[in-house]
């Protein structure tokens, strides 16, 4: 792991072309220097018209997000995992994406993970200090044993998050994919990344709260990725979550819905389906499509390497 000294020696303006001494996430903002003079609706007016350069700003990165996404899936299907890390809002980000992941798409923990600076307690309450430590940064990706076969995206607002760059320096080590996402560019997330997605939103209406803009770009990128990655990783028939975890009656609900959608069947046959499969929408989804039972379904599942678009197509080629 790289140690404390080099760190402090990255920093320096001569050691670090990236650096910038007035990063634009801690800019002012030129249209809200009134802003404890506006109404109420002029306030929400102006939050609203910043947050409207938000989209534009992802999509310039689209081509940096497409690598990544294409990268983090090759990895996940050969067996590795998808690690976020990141501090304060950002690592809350991270944990929000990964919470969203497990029901949605059926992975657990042995797939996505996610580390935020300061530990638990850090998700419901700021534990500032934890993020300046680049040395723990890289202990938490150690501690669990990072691989070749792994991804990580490093999150930070600024790009010159210690903990984040630390975590980064060492998968960079140890072969894992390394993605930094960061809302200034040339960031310093460029020299640990292999790929550095750089949305620049601009200044915040409040000075450096980059849970505003910066986040909501966050957001939508990690969003972004992870819904393409598990798309390519057969999670997804047309554009339906067909290995969405059914844990409650909502679910359960959305789950003979989704049956019903992909098969043309009724409600009642949709459920059906689904107890004949032990809950499995992808088995459902082909043994209403092809109308076999369901150790055939799972036959032609694995031969279509998960994809439920795969399996149809060979159980049609078989008969």
């Amino acid at each position: 792991m790289k140690n404390q000294r080099e760190y402090q020696e990255s920093q320096d303006p001569e050691n670090c072309s990236s650096r910038s001494n007035h990063p634009t996430t801690e800019a002012r903002n030129q249209h809200s220097l009134n802003l404890d003079m506006l109404t109420t609706e002029e306030i929400l007016t102006l939050i609203n018209t910043e947050d409207r350069k938000v989209a534009p700003a992802v999509a310039q990165a689209i081509p940096q997000i497409t690598q990544a996404v294409d990268l983090v899936s090759d990895r996940l299907e050969a067996g590795g995992r998808l690690l976020y890390v990141g501090a304060g809002t950002s690592g809350r980000l991270g944990i929000l994406d990964l919470a969203e992941c497990k029901p949605t798409f059926g992975v657990g923990s042995d797939t996505v993970e996610a580390i935020i600076a300061g530990g638990p307690q850090a998700i419901v309450e700021a534990v500032e200090e934890a993020e300046d430590d680049f040395q723990q940064g890289g202990q938490e990706l150690e501690d669990r044993s990072i691989s070749a076969g792994d991804a990580v995206v490093g999150i930070a607002a600024s790009g010159s998050t210690p903990f984040v760059l630390g975590a980064l320096s060492t998968a960079k080590k140890a072969g894992a994919v390394t993605i930094g996402l960061a809302c200034n560019s040339n960031s310093q997330l460029r020299k640990y990344a292999d790929i550095a997605i750089e949305v620049v939103v601009g200044p915040e209406v409040l000075t450096g709260s980059t849970r505003m803009k910066a986040g909501s770009a966050q957001k939508m990128v990690l969003n972004m990725i992870s819904t393409a990655v598990m798309v390519k990783l057969g999670k997804v028939y047309e554009n339906l979550m067909v290995d969405m975890r059914i844990t409650n009656r909502k679910l359960l609900q959305r789950a003979i819905g989704i049956v019903q959608i992909a098969t043309g069947v009724s409600a009642k046959e949709a459920e059906a389906l689904l107890d004949a499969s032990a809950q499995n929408i992808k088995s459902a989804i082909v043994m209403g499509k092809l109308e076999v039972d369901l150790a055939t379904a799972e036959r032609l599942l694995t031969r279509g390497r998960g994809f439920v678009r795969h399996a149809i197509a060979i159980g049609l080629e078989d008969r």
